[in-house]
């Protein structure tokens, strides 16, 4: 039984290490917003019909 103990007990703490470290990024880590342009091709927008023969 103590062997079960320990092992639910380090479980314990590497999911707290876990989550404290989502937390940390959560609060630490602030995303840039930026403008973004693509151009796309007109010939992707419009494709030409298929010509068959």
């Amino acid at each position: 039984m103590p062997t079960l103990t320990r092992l639910i007990l380090v479980l314990a703490i590497l999911a707290g290490l876990v989550y404290a470290g989502m937390v940390a990024l959560v609060t630490f880590v602030h995303p840039r917003q930026t403008e973004m342009t693509i151009r796309i091709p007109s010939e992707k927008l419009n494709p030409k019909p298929d010509q068959k023969k």
